[in-house]
């Protein structure tokens, strides 16, 4: 059974930072593309940030500068580093696995909420 599950989410200020972590099992994070959606209450869900099997990565341009997605292949985990945060930014974050041009795959995290309060 694959599962992926998150880790560190919270309450931060604006202009704080937070790293999340998305562990896989199996050999996920090596053989797909992984990435992080966002939900925010009211909106639908947005893709933040993907990262190939390759290293290549892409971010939507609401966070381009400000985070950045990385992977440690040996931990089979998937990290979300969040800088200068934004009121905006709040949402539940889920991690995915299996991203194919933005499309999510099949595999999703049970989310982690990310609070940034002004």
């Amino acid at each position: 059974q694959v599962q992926l599950v998150e880790s560190g989410g919270g309450l931060v200020q604006v202009g704080g930072s937070l790293r999340l972590s998305c562990a896989a099992s199996g050999s996920l994070v090596s053989r797909y593309a992984m990435g992080w959606y966002r939900q925010a209450p009211g909106k639908q869900r947005e893709l933040v940030a993907v990262i190939t099997s390759g290293g290549s990565t892409t971010y939507a341009d609401s966070v381009k500068g400000r985070f950045i997605i990385s992977r440690d292949n040996a931990k089979n985990t998937v990290y979300l580093r969040m800088n200068s945060l934004r009121v905006e930014d709040t949402a539940v974050y889920y991690c995915n696995a299996g991203i194919l041009l933005g499309v999510p795959g099949n595999y999703w995290g049970q989310g982690t909420q990310v609070t940034v309060s002004s």
